[in-house]
Protein backbone atom coordinates (compact mmCIF):
# COMPACT_ATOMS: atom_id res chain seq x y z
CA UNK A 1 0.00 0.00 0.00
CA UNK A 2 1.68 3.19 -1.16
CA UNK A 3 1.06 6.56 0.86
CA UNK A 4 -1.25 8.99 -0.12
CA UNK A 5 -0.38 11.36 -2.96
CA UNK A 6 0.68 14.49 -0.99
CA UNK A 7 2.80 17.55 -1.69
CA UNK A 8 6.21 17.14 -0.15
CA UNK A 9 6.20 19.00 3.17
CA UNK A 10 9.30 21.11 4.17
CA UNK A 11 10.01 19.80 8.23
CA UNK A 12 10.90 22.51 10.17
CA UNK A 13 13.99 22.20 12.56
CA UNK A 14 13.37 23.54 15.78
CA UNK A 15 16.32 21.58 17.26
CA UNK A 16 18.84 19.99 15.37
CA UNK A 17 20.33 20.32 11.75
CA UNK A 18 18.52 19.40 8.76
CA UNK A 19 21.43 18.80 6.46
CA UNK A 20 22.69 16.26 9.46
CA UNK A 21 19.74 14.57 10.93
CA UNK A 22 20.39 12.70 14.26
CA UNK A 23 18.61 9.42 13.10
CA UNK A 24 15.93 9.90 15.97
CA UNK A 25 13.84 12.65 16.06
CA UNK A 26 10.33 14.33 18.30
CA UNK A 27 7.64 15.23 15.35
CA UNK A 28 5.21 17.92 16.19
CA UNK A 29 2.67 19.50 14.60
CA UNK A 30 0.39 22.48 16.23
CA UNK A 31 -3.64 22.35 15.75
CA UNK A 32 -5.43 24.51 13.84
CA UNK A 33 -7.98 25.35 16.17
CA UNK A 34 -5.74 26.21 19.35
CA UNK A 35 -2.51 27.56 19.16
CA UNK A 36 -1.33 26.22 22.10
CA UNK A 37 -2.26 22.42 21.91
CA UNK A 38 0.96 20.80 20.20
CA UNK A 39 1.06 17.03 19.08
CA UNK A 40 3.90 14.24 18.46
CA UNK A 41 5.38 11.39 17.35
CA UNK A 42 8.90 9.90 17.74
CA UNK A 43 10.72 9.31 14.96
CA UNK A 44 13.12 6.43 14.13
CA UNK A 45 15.61 5.50 11.32
CA UNK A 46 17.84 2.58 11.54
CA UNK A 47 21.51 2.87 11.88
CA UNK A 48 22.15 -0.23 10.09
CA UNK A 49 20.58 -2.31 7.43
CA UNK A 50 17.07 -4.03 8.87
CA UNK A 51 14.00 -6.08 7.34
CA UNK A 52 10.86 -4.23 8.87
CA UNK A 53 8.86 -7.01 7.80
CA UNK A 54 10.32 -9.07 10.66
CA UNK A 55 9.82 -6.86 13.28
CA UNK A 56 7.05 -4.55 12.64
CA UNK A 57 3.75 -5.07 13.62
CA UNK A 58 1.24 -5.68 10.43
CA UNK A 59 -0.74 -2.61 10.91
CA UNK A 60 2.02 -0.41 10.62
CA UNK A 61 4.15 -2.53 8.12
CA UNK A 62 0.55 -1.86 6.20
CA UNK A 63 1.12 2.10 6.28
CA UNK A 64 4.72 1.59 4.27
CA UNK A 65 4.61 0.95 0.15
CA UNK A 66 6.09 -2.24 -1.10
CA UNK A 67 8.99 -0.20 -2.15
CA UNK A 68 9.93 1.27 1.34
CA UNK A 69 9.58 -2.40 2.04
CA UNK A 70 11.51 -3.90 -0.56
CA UNK A 71 14.35 -1.61 1.09
CA UNK A 72 16.16 -3.70 4.39
CA UNK A 73 16.85 -0.25 5.39
CA UNK A 74 13.56 0.78 5.89
CA UNK A 75 13.52 4.05 3.52
CA UNK A 76 11.86 6.29 5.84
CA UNK A 77 11.78 6.93 9.11
CA UNK A 78 9.57 4.92 11.57
CA UNK A 79 6.85 7.31 13.93
CA UNK A 80 5.91 5.69 17.27
CA UNK A 81 2.77 5.41 18.06
CA UNK A 82 1.81 5.61 14.16
CA UNK A 83 -0.31 8.47 15.27
CA UNK A 84 0.32 11.97 16.42
CA UNK A 85 -0.70 12.24 20.03
CA UNK A 86 -1.50 15.14 22.22
CA UNK A 87 1.19 16.29 24.44
CA UNK A 88 1.65 18.74 27.64
CA UNK A 89 3.15 21.57 25.57
CA UNK A 90 5.54 22.53 23.27
CA UNK A 91 7.86 23.24 25.86
CA UNK A 92 8.01 19.93 27.15
CA UNK A 93 9.06 18.49 24.00
CA UNK A 94 11.59 20.80 23.42
CA UNK A 95 13.00 20.50 26.92
CA UNK A 96 12.62 16.44 26.16
CA UNK A 97 14.75 16.70 23.16
CA UNK A 98 17.74 18.81 24.69
CA UNK A 99 17.76 16.12 27.49
CA UNK A 100 17.59 13.02 25.27
CA UNK A 101 20.02 14.80 22.34
CA UNK A 102 16.88 14.65 20.04
CA UNK A 103 16.20 16.62 16.93
CA UNK A 104 12.96 18.46 17.28
CA UNK A 105 11.08 18.83 13.87
CA UNK A 106 7.70 20.70 13.18
CA UNK A 107 5.10 19.02 10.78
CA UNK A 108 2.76 22.29 10.64
CA UNK A 109 -0.97 22.42 11.49
CA UNK A 110 -3.67 18.99 11.98
CA UNK A 111 -7.05 18.64 12.98
CA UNK A 112 -7.01 17.32 15.97
CA UNK A 113 -10.44 15.90 15.49
CA UNK A 114 -9.42 14.13 12.62
CA UNK A 115 -8.06 10.56 13.41
CA UNK A 116 -6.93 9.69 9.94
CA UNK A 117 -5.31 12.72 9.15
CA UNK A 118 -3.19 12.58 12.21
CA UNK A 119 -1.94 9.33 11.16
CA UNK A 120 -0.57 10.06 8.13
CA UNK A 121 0.94 13.42 8.86
CA UNK A 122 3.07 11.38 11.49
CA UNK A 123 3.89 8.68 8.60
CA UNK A 124 4.70 11.18 5.96
CA UNK A 125 6.29 13.60 8.13
CA UNK A 126 8.63 10.18 9.29
CA UNK A 127 9.26 9.36 5.75
CA UNK A 128 10.55 12.59 4.92
CA UNK A 129 12.52 12.64 8.21
CA UNK A 130 14.32 9.05 6.79
CA UNK A 131 15.02 10.77 3.48
CA UNK A 132 16.96 13.60 5.41
CA UNK A 133 18.91 11.16 7.02
CA UNK A 134 19.46 8.87 4.06
CA UNK A 135 20.85 11.50 2.47
CA UNK A 136 23.44 12.33 5.31
CA UNK A 137 24.02 8.68 5.85
CA UNK A 138 25.14 8.62 2.05
CA UNK A 139 28.02 10.14 3.26
CA UNK A 140 29.73 8.28 5.56
CA UNK A 141 32.32 6.09 5.11
CA UNK A 142 31.21 2.51 4.31
CA UNK A 143 33.70 0.70 5.84
CA UNK A 144 31.00 -1.77 7.13
CA UNK A 145 29.77 -2.23 3.30
CA UNK A 146 31.42 -5.55 2.45
CA UNK A 147 30.65 -7.15 5.37
CA UNK A 148 26.50 -6.03 5.11
CA UNK A 149 26.54 -6.85 1.59
CA UNK A 150 26.49 -10.25 2.12
CA UNK A 151 23.83 -10.74 4.51
CA UNK A 152 20.81 -11.97 3.38
CA UNK A 153 17.90 -9.79 2.65
CA UNK A 154 14.48 -11.71 3.86
CA UNK A 155 11.69 -11.23 0.78
CA UNK A 156 9.20 -8.86 1.98
CA UNK A 157 5.73 -8.98 2.83
CA UNK A 158 3.09 -8.64 -0.02
CA UNK A 159 0.70 -5.62 0.93
CA UNK A 160 -0.87 -5.46 -2.30
CA UNK A 161 -4.44 -7.26 -0.99
CA UNK A 162 -4.12 -6.09 2.97
CA UNK A 163 -6.06 -3.53 3.97
CA UNK A 164 -4.49 -0.69 6.51
CA UNK A 165 -7.82 0.32 8.21
CA UNK A 166 -9.17 -3.36 8.92
CA UNK A 167 -5.34 -4.47 10.06
CA UNK A 168 -5.74 -1.28 12.42
CA UNK A 169 -9.03 -2.78 14.14
CA UNK A 170 -7.41 -5.77 14.45
CA UNK A 171 -4.76 -4.51 17.30
CA UNK A 172 -7.86 -3.39 19.01
CA UNK A 173 -8.73 -4.59 22.39
CA UNK A 174 -12.49 -5.47 22.51
CA UNK A 175 -12.91 -2.43 25.04
CA UNK A 176 -11.34 -0.16 21.87
CA UNK A 177 -13.78 -1.92 19.79
CA UNK A 178 -16.77 -1.45 21.86
CA UNK A 179 -15.70 2.37 22.54
CA UNK A 180 -15.29 2.67 18.61
CA UNK A 181 -18.75 1.63 17.84
CA UNK A 182 -20.60 3.88 20.58
CA UNK A 183 -18.68 6.70 19.38
CA UNK A 184 -19.80 5.46 15.26
CA UNK A 185 -23.44 5.28 17.14
CA UNK A 186 -22.90 9.19 18.14
CA UNK A 187 -21.45 10.23 14.00
CA UNK A 188 -24.93 7.97 13.01
CA UNK A 189 -27.33 10.30 15.07
CA UNK A 190 -25.65 13.17 13.68
CA UNK A 191 -26.17 12.44 10.17
CA UNK A 192 -29.57 10.86 10.69
CA UNK A 193 -30.62 14.52 12.27
CA UNK A 194 -28.91 16.67 9.27
CA UNK A 195 -30.36 13.77 7.10
CA UNK A 196 -26.98 12.93 5.68
CA UNK A 197 -27.45 9.74 4.07
CA UNK A 198 -24.03 9.95 2.43
CA UNK A 199 -22.76 10.34 6.05
CA UNK A 200 -25.14 7.13 7.53
CA UNK A 201 -24.02 4.92 4.68
CA UNK A 202 -20.13 4.66 5.24
CA UNK A 203 -20.54 5.06 9.35
CA UNK A 204 -22.64 2.04 8.90
CA UNK A 205 -20.07 -0.03 7.12
CA UNK A 206 -17.32 1.14 9.08
CA UNK A 207 -19.44 -0.28 12.43
CA UNK A 208 -20.07 -3.34 10.17
CA UNK A 209 -15.78 -3.85 9.79
CA UNK A 210 -15.62 -3.24 13.52
CA UNK A 211 -17.89 -5.57 14.70
CA UNK A 212 -16.75 -8.59 12.54
CA UNK A 213 -14.06 -8.72 14.80
CA UNK A 214 -16.32 -8.59 17.90
CA UNK A 215 -18.29 -11.99 19.32
CA UNK A 216 -21.60 -12.41 18.32
CA UNK A 217 -22.73 -12.27 22.06
CA UNK A 218 -22.70 -8.09 21.56
CA UNK A 219 -25.61 -8.43 18.71
CA UNK A 220 -23.33 -5.95 17.08
CA UNK A 221 -25.93 -6.25 13.79
CA UNK A 222 -28.96 -5.59 16.52
CA UNK A 223 -26.86 -2.49 17.63
CA UNK A 224 -26.13 -1.34 14.30
CA UNK A 225 -30.05 -1.55 13.37
CA UNK A 226 -31.36 0.18 16.30
CA UNK A 227 -28.68 2.79 15.38
CA UNK A 228 -29.60 3.88 12.07
CA UNK A 229 -33.52 4.04 13.31
CA UNK A 230 -33.98 7.47 12.70
CA UNK A 231 -36.66 7.66 15.76
CA UNK A 232 -35.65 8.95 19.08
CA UNK A 233 -36.32 4.82 19.88
CA UNK A 234 -33.59 3.65 17.95
CA UNK A 235 -30.97 6.19 19.80
CA UNK A 236 -32.24 4.75 22.95
CA UNK A 237 -31.67 1.15 21.66
CA UNK A 238 -28.94 1.63 20.60
CA UNK A 239 -27.20 3.40 23.82
CA UNK A 240 -28.70 0.16 26.09
CA UNK A 241 -27.09 -2.12 23.56
CA UNK A 242 -23.82 -0.52 23.94
CA UNK A 243 -23.94 -0.65 28.26
CA UNK A 244 -24.84 -4.04 27.47
CA UNK A 245 -21.95 -4.90 25.81
CA UNK A 246 -19.60 -3.46 28.50
CA UNK A 247 -21.97 -5.13 31.71
CA UNK A 248 -20.28 -8.49 28.93
CA UNK A 249 -16.88 -7.33 28.94
CA UNK A 250 -16.87 -6.53 32.73
CA UNK A 251 -18.46 -9.31 33.57
CA UNK A 252 -21.40 -7.87 35.60
CA UNK A 253 -23.80 -10.26 34.63
CA UNK A 254 -26.24 -9.30 37.12
CA UNK A 255 -26.95 -5.94 35.36
CA UNK A 256 -27.72 -7.94 32.12
CA UNK A 257 -31.65 -8.94 33.06
CA UNK A 258 -32.28 -5.16 33.78
CA UNK A 259 -30.65 -3.64 30.22
CA UNK A 260 -32.61 -6.87 28.23
CA UNK A 261 -35.73 -6.36 29.84
CA UNK A 262 -35.28 -2.23 28.77
CA UNK A 263 -34.72 -3.44 24.93
CA UNK A 264 -37.77 -5.53 25.05
CA UNK A 265 -40.04 -2.76 26.33
CA UNK A 266 -39.09 -0.69 23.78
CA UNK A 267 -39.05 -2.85 20.84
CA UNK A 268 -42.21 -3.20 22.28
Amino acid sequence: MKPPDKERMTLQFLRGDSQAPKGHAILTARSTFNANAVFWAYCVVPPLPVSLTKYLPSFLAAHLSAEDLQDPTGGGGMPIPPMLEEAESLEQLRSLAEIRDDDLCDLGTINPDNEHARMQLAIIGGQEYGQLYQSYAGTFTQTAAPALSTRKVVEPLTLDDMDAEELLIQTMTERQRLAELGKLVGVIRYALDGRDNHLVQETKQRMLRVGRSLPEKYRVSDLITTATNPQEQGARLAELYIKRGYKLLDEEYSDIPGIERAIRELQG
